[in-house]
């Protein structure tokens, strides 16, 4: 799994596909560049609160992508999830099952 650090990554998963769900939008988009690794980026903007809830909810987004994407992620895409006010609010366990939801939702929509 390898991390998106550049703007223009971000802004290429932009233009992919978006999945909202309650806490965050997951967003999707194939690179075609060969390479299987999916890509995973978090952002989180200063809607969502201080500095201290910012930071907790990309770790809480970092964890989840830890667990999840390898398993269950998009072979050679980008996944990028965007914090959404509220997100911390909601356990752990149902932030995980909202990501599986979105990811199996990506993969009958890239299917087709």
């Amino acid at each position: 799994m390898r991390t998106l650090s550049k703007r223009s990554e971000f802004l290429a998963a932009n233009r992919g596909l978006r999945f909202p769900m309650p806490g965050f939008v997951l967003l999707v988009r194939p690179r075609g560049d060969g390479d299987d690794a999916p890509g995973i980026g978090f952002t989180v903007s200063k809607k969502v609160g201080n500095a201290v809830t910012r930071n907790r909810m990309k770790r809480r987004f970092r964890a989840l992508a830890r667990a999840v994407i390898p398993a269950r992620g998009i072979a050679g895409a980008d996944h990028v999830m965007i914090g959404r006010p509220g997100g911390n609010d909601i356990a752990f366990a149902e932030l995980g099952e909202h990501l599986d939801s979105a990811l199996q939702r990506a993969a009958r929509k890239l299917a087709k």
